[in-house]
């Protein structure tokens, strides 16, 4: 009999794999090992019970914690200027809302966004990925919807692919046209939508800039008759949706998200029962999203218990945009989770792996340390998995791999 060969073997760990089939907390075994062939978990599990075998390269993990790679599952990190203004205005008392409607919120960054060429908006979102990378994220959704016209929404998609290209982690793009009425269609969100459907989401799904298609259903948004229309044109491109849902106002869009097999629904703070209902029942996944509820001094929590209790799962993403979250830290959104939300720090942490695999289409393919998984880990410079929830701006990241390769 032949001892296997593999490419790298992980040692000195214990594995917090995140599989729901391993028993115990975290799916953690005490002391594991991983092994890596040809970009792919080949074997996880207690060291003793590793099969024979030889690894071209064994690496130590110092006795720390080994995760699979972070996944941030809701971002638009795709975008020109700031809006550090809007966060003054916002402590002295205005809303959300208020800026919106009196011309800055989203509409702010469409300007600055429509007006930056491709080689501005890389440079300026190139740090922001690296930030995010540097706490052990491999796997990044970045959304459009700062361009509101077909040009520049196709630049930000074009952006985002770039980066994906020229940086070690995988970039998931998705076209959020649907983000806000933008000037030159004041009072005419019905032929927006229209453009949207007609003209602007033909020709992103035509050039395939684009995995999934969302849209922004709220007061400050569209109706859920309005999202409907981008949801069956996304569906005639053979495009899966996702939704910003229940943030501002019960609107139904859970329900409508789910009536369409949405990948996610997120933010949800004004989610009702018949959205808990159908998101259980569609096996969609609701993305909590703490950075813009701390940020906007929400008040009103999403409903953790009801979406536990009917086990729906549950995303933790970093929301970063430049308004109501310029949030570059998953591992701090690990903990508002659970200090705001009352997530505990196992949900918490398979909220930025498993299941934002889950809300992102890609559930079968990466997420958990498991034979077969893609080979993204992360390596901790921690003794328990719950030190990641727990320290307050701690990066306690000793490596990465991705794709089993140890990214630099």
């Amino acid at each position: 009999m032949t001892d296997t060969a593999w490419d790298s073997l992980w040692i000195d760990a214990a594995v917090a794999t995140l599989d729901p089939d391993r028993p115990g907390a975290y799916g953690l075994v005490p002391d594991g090992a991983v092994a890596v062939a040809g970009g792919r978990i080949a074997w996880a599990g207690p060291r003793a019970d590793l099969p024979p075998g030889a690894a071209r390269e064994t690496h130590s993990a110092g006795g720390g914690v080994i995760t699979p790679g972070l996944i941030d599952a809701h971002t638009h990190l795709v975008y020109g200027g700031n809006r550090a203004r809007e966060f003054e205005l916002r402590l002295t008392g205005a809303t959300y809302e208020e800026i919106a409607r009196a011309g800055g919120g989203i509409a702010s960054t469409v300007a600055q966004t429509r007006a930056a060429d491709a080689d501005s908006l890389l440079a300026q979102a190139r740090p922001r990925l690296r930030t995010l990378m540097a706490e052990g994220v491999t796997t990044v959704e970045i959304k459009s919807g700062y361009g509101l016209d077909r040009e520049t929404e196709m630049r930000m998609l074009r952006v985002a692919r770039t980066l994906g290209k020229t940086e070690p982690v995988d970039v998931i793009t998705t076209f959020l046209g649907a983000h806000a009425l933008p000037p030159e269609f004041a009072g005419r969100p019905d032929a927006y939508i229209d453009h949207i459907c007609t003209d602007v989401l033909v020709q992103v799904a035509e050039a395939g800039l684009a995995d999934a298609v969302d849209a922004f259903c709220d007061t400050i948004g569209f109706t859920p008759e309005q999202t409907e229309r981008v949801f069956k044109a996304a569906a005639a491109h053979g495009l899966p949706v996702k939704l910003h849902a229940e943030q501002l106002s019960d609107q139904k869009g859970a329900v409508l998200a789910a009536r369409y097999g949405a990948l996610s629904a997120d933010h949800l703070e004004c989610l009702g029962d018949d959205g808990v209902a159908a998101l259980a029942a569609a096996g969609t996944v609701a993305v909590l999203l703490p950075g813009a509820f701390y940020c906007l001094r929400d008040t009103r929590v999403p409903p953790v218990d009801r979406l536990r209790a009917a086990g729906v799962p549950m995303a933790v993403a970093t929301d970063c945009n430049p308004g109501s979250s310029p949030v570059t830290s998953l591992l701090l959104m690990l903990n508002m989770a659970c200090v705001l939300f009352r997530l505990t720090p196992e949900e918490a942490l398979a909220g930025a792996t498993r299941h934002a695999a889950r809300a992102l289409g890609l559930g079968d393919d990466r997420g958990m340390v498991r034979a077969g998984m893609r080979a993204d880990l992360a390596v901790w410079d921690i003794s328990e998995p719950a030190e990641l929830a727990y320290a307050i701006g701690a990066n306690p990241l000793r490596a990465v791999v991705k794709d089993g390769v140890v990214r630099d």
